[in-house]
């Protein structure tokens, strides 16, 4: 019996044909602790069997280690997969706990180099401003991005938490394909405005973290006592505390819709972000995380899940129950400068 590969949708008017939904990589080398590095590989193979293309890593994954672990899996199966990294976050080697955000001209052309060598391609299909300095213009920015395209070094343009007034003006500079952002059950800042900016231009929306960093899984229910040391987690508002304890109640209508579909809580959480599609009439493809096969496996199920109306009734009320922000510091996401 073979598996039926998921379906594909177009990045935008103008991007690359992707699977509807892709994979998160961050997880095969940083954020959540240490990994199994033969299963994530196996994960990467699983998800490419089951017609996965969109595969999501960072400079900053790591320290760059995220792009490395990568380059095999990509070399080996370059003509198949989309590969898509991000630049503009950085960690001062005298403090991994801190961000330091770069848009300017010079930083990206260091940051694409390294890249496209961590990677061993030569070309990455979709790049990614992974974070806003707002220091620096965007049209500046995305004028130096567009200059890569020229140059053949990267083939389509992403935008990473811009608000709509951003990617606007990027918009006016060069085609952008897609904007990564944050976008679950339990966060829905960007309909207000991104959303509906993003449908109008044409641009395709990648959603991270579309099980809420793994809370609407119900794989843990708070971070401090549930996850181990090395996962930043433990340091989000909404996973510790008193809001773990409230978000943790907030799975009660997940449950009970997974039970009408004998589904997990992941996948009825997938499967709502893939019906943004048809609410919003954009493309939607998240990039859910994993480094096992299994939950490849049952990500991928989601993507044939068809939740009713009085099922999303039941779901939409939840996001403006969460307690906690996104972010310790919100300026690092889209609706900190909305």
């Amino acid at each position: 019996m073979t598996d039926s590969r998921i379906p594909t949708v177009r990045l935008g008017e103008t991007g690359p044909e992707v699977s509807v939904q892709g994979l998160g990589c961050m997880g095969m080398s940083a954020a959540y602790g240490p990994a199994d590095a033969g299963e994530a590989r196996a994960a990467l193979e699983r998800a490419l069997e089951l017609g996965v293309t969109l595969y999501d890593t960072a400079d900053m994954y790591g320290s760059g280690e995220n792009e490395r672990f990568l380059a095999p899996f990509f070399k080996a199966h370059r003509d198949e997969v989309v590969v898509a990294t991000k630049f503009a976050l950085s960690i001062p080697p005298d403090d991994p706990s801190r961000r330091v955000v770069r848009n300017d001209p010079p930083y990206i052309r260091q940051a694409v180099e390294a890249s496209l060598k961590r990677l061993d391609v030569d070309v990455i299909d979709l790049y990614y401003m992974h974070r806003r300095d707002v220091n620096v213009p965007i049209e500046e920015t995305v004028g130096t991005m567009a200059d890569l395209v020229r140059e053949g070094k990267v083939k389509h343009l992403g935008l990473s938490e811009v608000t709509a007034g951003e990617l606007r003006a990027a918009q006016g500079v060069h085609p952008i394909a897609a904007v990564q952002s944050e976008w679950s059950l339990f966060s829905r800042d960007i309909e207000a405005n991104v959303v509906p900016a993003a449908a109008e231009l044409g641009v395709a929306l990648v959603p991270y973290s579309p099980l809420g960093r793994g809370f609407l899984t119900g794989s843990f229910a708070d971070a401090e006592n549930d996850l181990t040391a090395g996962d930043f987690r433990r340091h989000q508002p909404r996973f510790i505390g008193d809001n773990a304890a409230a978000n943790a109640a907030l799975l009660e209508p997940i449950r009970a819709v997974a039970a009408a579909h004998d589904a997990s809580l992941a996948q009825i959480a997938l499967a709502w972000t893939h019906q943004r599609t048809t609410v919003h009439n954009l493309p939607v493809v998240p990039i859910p995380g994993t480094t096992k096969r299994h939950r490849v496996e049952e990500n991928a199920k989601a993507t044939t899940i068809k939740l009713t109306d009085d099922e999303l009734s039941l779901l939409d009320p939840i996001a403006t129950k969460v307690s906690g922000d996104r972010y310790a510091d919100m300026s690092f996401a889209s609706a900190g400068r909305e």
